[in-house]
């Protein structure tokens, strides 16, 4: 699920990122300017658009590690529940073995 969330916050960053520079880029080249000021324009809509990309490749990365400490503390949790049902049936199995005291397999 988290792998959901974290696919759809890429595609909307992205897709915002790349939205927004093309209308610029678009709105630019329409406007009426000498080509000098609209190079410049470009160039600086360029530079802030890359940093917006920085800043949600930061935000993104910074909630993927997130859901890394998550799974891992889960999977730590699942793992330690396992290794204790196991000794809990490894513990009823050894009760119920041949040889093992009477008076232990009726639970007195």
């Amino acid at each position: 699920m988290s792998d959901n969330r974290d696919s759809h916050i890429v595609d909307s960053v992205v897709t915002f990122i790349a939205g927004a520079a093309a209308g610029f880029i678009l709105g630019i080249l329409f406007a009426p300017a000498s080509g000098k000021e609209t190079r410049k324009k470009i160039k600086e809509q360029a530079a802030k658009t890359g940093e917006m990309a920085k800043d949600g490749y930061e935000k993104i990365s910074m909630e993927a590690e997130k859901g890394i400490r998550v799974v891992k503390e889960k999977t730590n949790e699942g793992i330690d529940a396992i290794k204790d049902f196991i000794e809990k049936k490894k513990g009823e199995m050894a009760k119920k073995a041949p040889g093992y005291p009477e008076e232990n397999q009726t639970g007195k």
